[in-house]
């Protein structure tokens, strides 16, 4: 058995740094005319960080004497001391620091290559200090960029732009942003800004690292144009230029086509001029919108959102490119009803959504992932038999997040959209779309869960599933949608 002495010793290699016997090293920290001169021992220096062991090294080959002499000119005294202290005896106290003493300890740990403290105090402010380090933003940011050990700095300033881009792109240091940062800002798929205004400033941002003085590109030269070229190459395969509307594409993107890559460039015009060319497999989704007041739903993200309300409307519903343009969202979906919630029987979807017009809903599949729906204009109602509508459809998606290969059907038969029943919950076409229970398991028991679910292509243009055959539902939701108030 062993026993460990750790606070003793603590207090003794404390003691020998204040301690002014045989020391063989003095520090200069600090710069006129806040000088320090401390006093030190190389032997505990070099073990504790690789950056003064390092320096004390050159120092010795350049130096035949018994004391050393280094300076440290980019550390005030008040943080080497803090420094000092935790180099000897492994103690750090925040007790009564101001938080900006505690920022100035995190650089120089940095700088003096102590991991150990810096990935405690990255922790410590992320977990204590977010609002501190939002409000310092310009130093956080450009401290965290500077090195490779404040990786956890640096996703909080990433997840922090592309929450609020408008601190970063709209600040006067902005075209001094370095390419790292750049990217790992415009990477992301929640970047809360706007396509165009993404471009604009990588182009503004461009244009400044290229020392280009005119901004007309119609007065640019060859060389410019390359000089341009070469310095976004890394950024325009991250730009969504397919998310762009046709008017944005004329007037900020096609003046700036020889910067482009001539495939995608071509690529990108012909998405305007024919709806129904085929787009490539690696083009780049919209960015996601943090948009609270749109949807809460466990099935569906703003993609498909932005495609259905494409479909409701009737907007670009044909163009094989619609999914790739920036998110369409002027309706706002009220939650009804949640299976996992409320349940899956008839009586329960009738209970909160009979009456209720102008509905839309969607149906997860157990086992395959697949999201089956269908909008309803109508009232639902559990008697009546068949129902009329011009203007219903249904729909698939193979997954959530696969919008590619999704699926239109819209109502073929407008005297047979929907057909009413106190043993069917959403039945759309009869058996085009359709949740229910067999009539013998309703009657035995009318708060059954669904058990006779199926697609089968009858009254609308499609059949939405590669199978006919019956499938069980792992969730499904019915929302009301309206029309957001401007």
């Amino acid at each position: 058995m062993s026993i460990e002495f750790f606070p003793k010793l603590s207090q003794n290699y404390i003691e020998i740094l204040e301690n002014d016997e045989y020391y063989d090293v003095n520090i200069e920290v600090g710069e006129d005319p806040n000088v320090k001169i401390f006093r030190a021992h190389m032997i505990i220096l070099c073990h504790r960080s690789s950056f003064l062991r390092q320096t004390l090294i050159s120092s010795k080959k350049n130096n035949d004497s018994i004391l050393y002499h280094i300076k440290l000119s980019n550390v005030s005294p008040e943080t080497f001391q803090i420094i000092l202290r935790y180099l000897y005896g492994g103690i750090f106290s925040l007790n009564e620091r101001d938080t900006l003493d505690i920022f100035n300890v995190l650089i120089a740990a940095d700088e003096l290559l102590l991991l150990e403290l810096v990935d405690y105090l990255q922790k410590y402010f992320i977990e204590n200090k977010t609002d501190w380090m939002e409000q310092h933003f310009e130093l956080t940011f450009r401290i965290s960029f500077k090195s490779n050990n404040l990786l956890e700095l640096q996703q909080f300033c990433t997840d922090f732009m592309a929450k609020y881009p408008e601190k970063i792109f709209k600040s006067l240091g902005f075209t001094s942003l370095p390419e790292k940062s750049l990217i790992s800002l415009i990477k992301r798929d929640d970047l809360q800004m706007k396509e165009i205004e993404v471009w604009n400033y990588v182009l503004k941002w461009g244009l400044a690292q290229s020392k280009i003085l005119i901004s007309n590109p119609d007065k640019w030269t060859d060389n410019d144009f390359k000089k341009v070229r070469d310095t976004l190459q890394n950024c325009l395969p991250l730009i969504r230029f397919f998310s762009l509307s046709s008017e944005e594409f004329v007037k900020k993107v096609r003046p700036y086509k020889k910067i482009l890559n001539k495939n995608i460039y071509e690529e990108l015009l012909k998405s305007y001029l024919d709806s129904n060319y085929e787009p490539g497999d690696n083009i780049l989704f919209p960015r996601y919108k943090v948009i609270d007041d749109i949807i809460l739903s466990n099935i569906v993200n703003l993609n498909i959102i932005s495609t259905i309300s494409r479909w409701i409307d009737k907007i670009d519903f044909n163009s094989k490119f619609s999914y790739l343009r920036e998110l369409y969202l002027p309706y706002k979906f009220d939650l009804l009803l949640r299976g996992s919630r409320d349940g899956f029987s008839p009586k329960k979807f009738h209970e909160l959504c009979d009456n209720k017009p102008n509905t839309i809903i969607f149906i997860k599949v157990k086992g395959t992932g697949e999201i089956l729906g269908g909008h309803s204009p109508s009232l639902w109602k559990s008697t009546g038999g068949w129902s009329h509508s011009y203007y219903s459809f249904i729909f698939s998606f193979k997954s959530k997040d696969d919008i590619k290969d999704s699926i239109l059907s819209r109502i073929k038969n407008t005297d047979k959209a929907f057909y009413y029943h106190d043993f069917c919950g959403p039945s759309f076409g009869g058996s085009d779309l359709s949740l229910s229970v067999c009539k013998f398991n309703f009657r035995a028991n009318p708060s059954k869960e669904f058990d006779d679910n199926i697609c089968r292509q009858f009254n609308y243009e499609k059949m939405i599933r590669d199978t006919d055959e019956h499938f069980c539902i792992e969730d499904y939701e019915v929302f009301r949608i309206k029309k957001k108030v401007s």
